[in-house]
């Protein structure tokens, strides 16, 4: 499902009706647990969360004139996806999050290496999110970010 948007509240217009609410939802809660400093914006046709270029100017990687991601919110065809890249990048946040999953929810934990997927708009651990929202800072996620990239 390719959304154009210049701005979340216009991504989460384009969707379905029965995604509204949830993906809503999904951005309200990450962006009142984020810790400060952390930028709302659309980046790869996605709602993202990023470390603007204020903070780290390097920026992405992959392309320097893009922020540096962090978690991205998008409607795919058969899911709601929350992409975390703290989750891949740092085993320890990865396995708390594992271990916690079964706690706030009923359905099986179906998740990639950044990427958790709810196939069920209702069945958002919203509370889960939120908590996993607040456990890493910008500095936090830049140290990880490039002692990953000198491997």
């Amino acid at each position: 499902m390719k959304i154009e948007a210049s701005s979340p509240e216009q991504y989460i217009d384009q969707l379905p009706e029965d995604r509204k609410q949830a993906v809503y939802e999904l951005k309200r809660v990450i962006s009142k647990n984020l810790p400060e400093g952390f930028s709302e914006t659309v980046g790869y046709g996605m709602i993202a969360f990023v470390v603007p270029h204020s903070i780290y100017p390097k920026g992405y990687h992959c392309d320097p004139k893009l922020a540096l991601p962090f978690i991205n919110i998008a409607s795919q065809k058969n899911f709601i996806a929350l992409y975390h890249m703290g989750l891949y990048a740092d085993k320890e946040l990865h396995d708390w999050f594992v271990n916690e999953y079964p706690k706030h929810s009923k359905t099986k934990l179906d998740m990639g290496k950044s990427c958790i997927r709810f196939k069920k708009p209702d069945q958002i651990p919203f509370d889960l999110i939120a908590e996993l929202a607040t456990k890493m800072s910008i500095a936090d996620w830049v140290s990880i970010y490039e002692h990953n990239l000198q491997r």
